[in-house]
């Protein structure tokens, strides 16, 4: 249920343009050689030729006698099973005036059904699911993951959902106030803005030239009768796909999905695709028509001057759908244009200084498809400069093709993408999900690793003179008309908010167990394997977890040289250090370091947060070495070149100019700034004068000083020998060594504000405020950490299903988003509230939000809520260790707070453990509503009232 725009890497591939409330993956891809045709089939995959690199092996389709498509596939590799919907209907099937319902009616199936008129987040939540949706240009799904034994509980609820959806006056009113703040919050983006103008002006005459959303004109318009109308029409069997991958027996899932959906009636048999469309003005003949989504000629770019942080450039190119056999050549000429720092545009466009960051994608769907370039300009540079050298490198492409070496290595990253995407089973069955709603066969991943074989350079010369020649682009250019780097002028309070209304009633946990599915007796888990802990002699701590269920390896790390440690005056100093580790050593350069990776595929990338510096590796199982002996290169020998540091000054002043365009980002600063004193090390951001006045010899010796082994944790996971991968990190890292003692920061202690601050951050051309509430929480060792796990899942955890979302969300419609957190680190995070509004509401919402922590303080929660938020934070744990990244930073988490390998097997009983009496003792010594920072970032709306 949430907008985010054109998602690129780790393209198992990703739906560009997707409304959802988390992201989503998705394939949007092309040959030169023709795929084998489609073929339906209800026997196993394991039947069918495949390619020597099988993503869909063992995969079985059935087709029910209402038409429901199903696709099951065992993966028993962790004791869950992902449920997946998919309907093959998105933005696609509108048209002007109704453009939006899709997604409208995707918010509408979370609201209940006539069977259950609860919201549907509450009864996920009991089951421990980590359920979401999303609405796309083909494509709507609904995605769970839970358990085994709780599968037949959310095949209940999918078919449930799929035939009884309660679309009533009063429910689409409060949800569309929600849609609305949704939409109005990407208004905030210029990219989205920018995004929207180009894609209008390319296809004019396609619905894929409409935004996946939908416009608030549109969506105000909305009426049940026309939602429920597209619901009846588009929500039955026969134009949607179950996907069941997971820890499952097929034979009795199979009868337990009959049993289920095979109730479910097919609503408009016999009809076809152009009848359901018919009635909402569109014509199946405009949906499939290849002059719909042929972009038109366009000699004047489309500019946008408005309220804005950065200069941005996109370009548009038409492209073929995406069972075009021209799409694994588009997809490989794409990866030699952008992808990695050794890619032809990042060379000459972020390497030559003229951007802060170039990318781009193709987009393959049902009836057509794009290929968009973007760049950010650096500070100084201008927008056509920019423009005329992306069309210098394009063209260079069309005239004089690429190299075998540029081929091979772009051949090397899509496989590893497609692998390496494919880890955990929640994306294995949105790839399924994909292939088989948008290519029409849930084979189609494998036919194309087929053909992306065959590609030969000719091929990609080739398609780029089909597609990219410049009188078919469309160009859009984003000028900002203020100068952004100062977060505006805030006006600010100490009074607390004065509304006058009255909270909904709480939700009784009885009233969803009312309508919960009956669940399966748990089997007796299997005590979860514990990683391997070694120490080498330099101090170094490493954790091993093999598994060899895929051929990968995921390399997590941690070393205490974090932003904690930058001086007042030299903020960002932290992060401009482990931002320029890969930019060259004492044996190799920026370019063959990243070629040495990017030639098989692997990742190796340092980011700097408060506490500590993220490692974060990804390669196929036989490219760990390479993974390693680059790690361990730049982390002993970064030499910081004068030339690479100032393109890195340069980047990092414009990220920090969007920073401050974003209201989020500005609120979090801002709250930061006011609950920490300016002597604590999490009061400090950089700033525009702190970034400029950092020197190189600044760099060098906060490298020298906090990059120390004692100071380092490695966490490996996936397919390795550990005697092997021990033998190799003693070899490559015994030479790192640390001298003295480590350094250390005092922490000053937090007291809470006396009464209530509040600020309002003033930020010129947006449309929807970002609030945060809240004040210094607690540190992950406090004994009250797990009670106030169960607390925040009680109050905000959880969106849909919480009391602050009950409350705010549902029953008042003032946000699209809620959720509370105690951000527990080594030391003392923050505890807070954070929403999205529309600026009238923002001061209603936090009286609500205050109201509601004064309930709890006060009264107290009830025993059955307690109950309740255990099972969903235990079920959700057992879920989130399935995904092999959630597991590795578990682990290296764990031995960063200095809990022990033993942490990853106890977490479930210290929950557990967890009673009515400590929760309600936790909520009057860690709610306090009067003594709040709050903190409204927008544009300027929501006045700050006193008391």
């Amino acid at each position: 249920m949430r907008i985010f725009t054109y998602l690129r890497r780790h393209r198992l591939f990703v739906i560009p343009f997707t409304l959802c409330l988390s992201g989503v993956l998705f394939l949007a891809n092309g040959i030169t050689l023709s795929f084998p045709a489609a073929a339906d089939s209800q026997r196993p995959a394991a039947t069918v030729t495949r390619s020597p690199l099988s993503v869909t092996e063992d995969v079985r389709k059935t087709i029910l006698e209402n038409g429901l498509t199903i696709l099951t596939k065992e993966v028993h590799t962790a004791p869950v099973v992902s449920v997946q919907v998919w309907y093959k209907v998105g933005s696609r099937n509108e048209a002007p005036g109704v453009n939006g319902i899709a997604h409208q009616l995707e918010h509408m199936l979370f609201k209940g059904t006539t069977t259950r008129p609860i919201q549907f987040g509450r009864l996920f939540s009991a089951l421990g699911s980590e359920s979401n949706a999303f609405t796309s240009f083909d494509q709507t799904a609904y995605f769970g993951t839970v358990e085994r034994n709780k599968l037949k509980a959310l095949l209940e609820l999918e078919a449930d959902r799929m035939q009884n959806a309660l679309i009533n006056d009063e429910q689409l009113a409060s949800e569309k106030r929600v849609v609305i703040s949704e939409l109005q919050g990407y208004e905030n983006s210029p990219t989205y803005r920018l995004d929207r103008a180009v894609r209008r002006a390319a296809f004019p005459n396609s619905p894929y030239g409409l935004p996946v959303g939908g416009t608030k004109a549109d969506v105000e318009k909305f009426t049940a009768e026309k939602v429920r109308d597209y619901y009846n029409r588009f929500y039955s069997p026969d134009n949607a796909t179950l996907i069941v991958v997971g820890d499952f027996d097929t034979a009795p899932t199979l009868k337990a999905v009959k049993e289920v959906f095979g109730k479910v009636p097919d609503r408009v048999k016999g009809t076809g695709v152009g009848s359901r469309n018919s009635e909402f003005g569109i014509r199946n003949s405009e949906l499939n028509s290849p002059s719909a989504t042929t972009a038109r000629p366009n000699s004047d770019p489309i500019v946008l001057k408005e309220p804005g942080a950065a200069a941005t450039l996109q370009v548009v190119y038409s492209l073929p759908d995406a069972n075009h056999p021209d799409v694994p050549a588009l997809d490989a000429m794409d990866y030699i244009l952008t992808e990695g720092r050794s890619s032809r545009l990042y060379q000459a466009l972020v390497e030559s200084g003229l951007a802060s960051a170039a990318g781009g994608g193709t987009a393959n769907m049902i009836a057509g498809g794009w290929y968009e370039l973007s760049a950010t300009a650096a500070p100084g540079q201008q927008l056509d400069k920019i423009e005329a050298v992306q069309e210098r490198a394009i063209a260079n492409l069309r005239n004089k093709g690429v190299m075998p070496e540029e081929l091979n290595r772009a051949k090397a990253q899509l496989k590893a993408t497609i692998i390496l995407s494919n880890r955990d089973i929640s994306s294995q069955a949105t790839q399924l999900g994909y292939s088989q709603t948008t290519a029409g066969d849930y084979r189609y991943i494998d036919r194309y690793l087929a053909a992306l074989d065959k590609v030969t350079v000719d091929d990609v010369k080739r398609v780029a003179n089909t597609y990219l020649a410049t009188e078919k682009r469309t160009v859009g250019k984003f000028e900002p008309t203020q100068i952004a780097g100062q977060p505006g002028g805030a006006g600010a309070g100490t009074g607390q908010t004065a509304e006058s209304f009255n909270l909904g009633s709480p939700v009784d946990p009885a009233e969803v167990a009312k309508y919960l599915p009956s669940v399966d007796v748990a089997a007796t888990p299997k005590a979860r394997r514990l990683p391997e802990e070694i120490t080498l002699d330099n101090g170094l701590q490493v954790l091993l977890l093999p598994d060899s269920s895929t051929p990968t390896v995921t390399l997590s790390g941690y070393i205490k040289a974090g932003t904690e440690f930058d001086p007042n005056q030299s903020g960002g100093l932290a992060s401009m250090t482990a931002d320029n580790l890969m930019n060259g050593t004492k044996n190799q350069n920026a370019l063959q370091l990243a070629k040495a990776l990017e030639d098989r595929g692997a990742s190796l990338g340092f980011s700097a947060n408060r506490e500590g510096v993220e490692i974060g590796g990804y390669s196929l199982k036989t490219d760990l070495p390479v993974v390693i002996q680059t790690m361990a290169d730049v982390v002993q020998n970064a030499t910081f070149p004068d030339r690479e540091l100032e393109l890195s000054r340069q980047r990092a002043l414009t990220q920090l100019k969007i920073d401050l365009d974003n209201p989020g980002r500005v609120a979090q600063r801002k709250f930061q700034q006011t609950i920490y004193p300016a002597n604590h090390p999490f009061h400090t951001f950089p700033t525009k004068e702190s970034l400029q006045s950092i020197d190189r010899q600044q760099i060098v010796e906060f490298y020298q000083t906090h990059y120390r082994p004692d100071q380092t944790i490695l966490t490996l996971l996936g397919d390795f020998d550990p005697k092997a991968v021990r033998s190799l990190l003693t070899q490559q890292l015994a030479k790192w060594q640390g001298t003295g003692k480590p350094p250390t920061i005092a922490y000053p202690d937090v007291s809470l504000p006396a009464k209530v601050k509040q600020f309002n951050p003033i930020m010129p051309g947006k449309t929807q405020s970002i609030t945060i509430l809240g004040y210094r929480g607690i540190d992950r060792k406090d004994p009250r950490y797990y009670t106030s796990l169960v607390l925040n899942q009680i109050l905000g955890g959880d969106t849909l299903s919480s009391r602050l979302g009950t409350e705010i969300r549902d029953r008042q419609g003032l946000t699209y988003g809620i959720y509370s957190a105690f951000q527990a680190g080594r030391h003392a995070g923050p505890f807070a509230i954070r929403m999205q509004t529309d600026p009238t509401d923002a001061q209603k919402a936090i009286a609500s939000a205050r109201k509601l922590m004064q309930q709890i303080q006060t009264q107290g929660v009830k025993a059955e809520e307690v109950e309740a938020a255990k099972r969903s934070l235990t079920s959700s744990y057992t879920v989130s260790l399935a995904s092999p990244d959630a597991l590795a930073s578990t682990i290296l988490m764990n031995a960063v707070f200095g809990l022990g390998e033993e942490e990853l097997r106890d977490f479930p009983q210290k929950i557990q453990a967890v009673t009515i009496e400590k929760v309600n003792l936790a909520a009057k010594e860690l709610l306090q509503p009067d003594k709040l920072a709050i903190v409204t970032a927008g544009p300027g709306s929501a006045t700050a009232q006193g008391e």
